[in-house]
């Protein structure tokens, strides 16, 4: 009988002791549990496996996903399913407006999926959905984390002239590690978007992870990239592997490094910083309104 052999598979990097999490528990869960899944509604907290998820929604906020939960895109860092969305739902700007009122949120935080199959990339349903929630909610600042439009630069005006107070497109990565991490977008197409944001007169916001094989010098040049095109906010996490069909984490950065690079980023002139292991783009967002 051939004996097979013994093939030692790679241990996958242990989580360091400041990447534990809380569990979601309480009842401020419980109810935006309970309203997300009453209006049928989408959150990046779900979908992309946001290990904030119990910290945010025991604190009573979520950050909506609109547009459905199918991706057209294939990012290798991300949790959120690809394939061919269905058809979009009109109603959808109501119910989320209305499940915002009723959780009494302060500031709101909207995402998408890309919808590259559509024309206009989805604004409309963007416009419609900030102006429902700003009618609903009239005190409620709202922040959209918005995806890249291609360059179609007057659908990006139609999704961000409903009235919100910051308008969000994240990075994700340095330039070299574009096309493995995000290789249906482009680093210099990301950074025009955001200077057309920030000429719209919107205030403008981004976020990237590191851990992906990024070195510092990198990190400062994305930063330089990033002022040099108007962005006043700027997020800087930690990538976790959501699963086994994704990117390997290259290395678990320590705290101490992202106290390094909040203090350049303010340094070099971002008006507000938020960088630590466990942050994400809509991580405490209400603090820079």
């Amino acid at each position: 009988m051939l004996e097979l052999p013994i093939v030692d598979k790679p241990e996958r990097k242990k989580k360091p002791d400041w990447l534990r999490v809380k569990l979601p528990i309480g009842e401020n869960y419980k109810k935006v549990r309970s309203l997300v899944d009453e209006y049928n509604l989408h959150t990046i907290c779900q979908s992309g496996s946001c290990p904030n998820m119990g910290e945010c929604w025991g604190a009573g906020t979520a950050t909506f996903m609109i547009l459905g939960n199918t991706c057209t895109r294939s990012c290798s860092f991300c949790a959120v399913k690809t394939g061919r969305p269905p058809e979009y739902d009109e109603d959808e700007p109501r119910r989320v407006a209305e499940a915002i009122k009723l959780m009494e949120v302060k500031h709101a935080v909207i995402t998408s999926v890309n919808r590259d199959e559509l024309k206009d990339r989805g604004a409309e349903i963007w416009y419609q959905t900030v102006r429902a929630v700003k009618e609903m909610s009239p005190s409620t600042t709202i922040e959209t984390l918005i995806p890249d439009v291609k360059a179609n630069w007057e659908a990006l005006e139609r999704m961000i002239e409903g009235g919100q107070e910051i308008v969000s497109h994240n990075m994700e990565t340095v330039e070299r590690l574009y096309r493995k991490v995000r290789p249906q977008a482009k680093y210099h197409r990301s950074l025009e978007q955001i200077k057309r944001i920030k000429e719209y007169g919107k205030r403008t916001k981004t976020g990237f992870m590191v851990g992906l094989g990024e070195t510092e010098e990198e990190v400062y040049k994305i930063m330089d990239d990033l002022v040099e095109h108007g962005c006043d906010v700027l997020t800087i996490g930690q990538y976790l592997q959501p699963t086994k069909m994704h990117l390997e984490v290259a290395e678990y950065i320590h705290p101490d490094l992202f106290a390094k690079y909040k203090e350049i980023g303010l340094e070099k002139g971002f008006d507000f910083v938020e960088s630590g292991p466990l942050v994400r783009s809509s991580y405490h967002a209400e603090r820079h309104i």
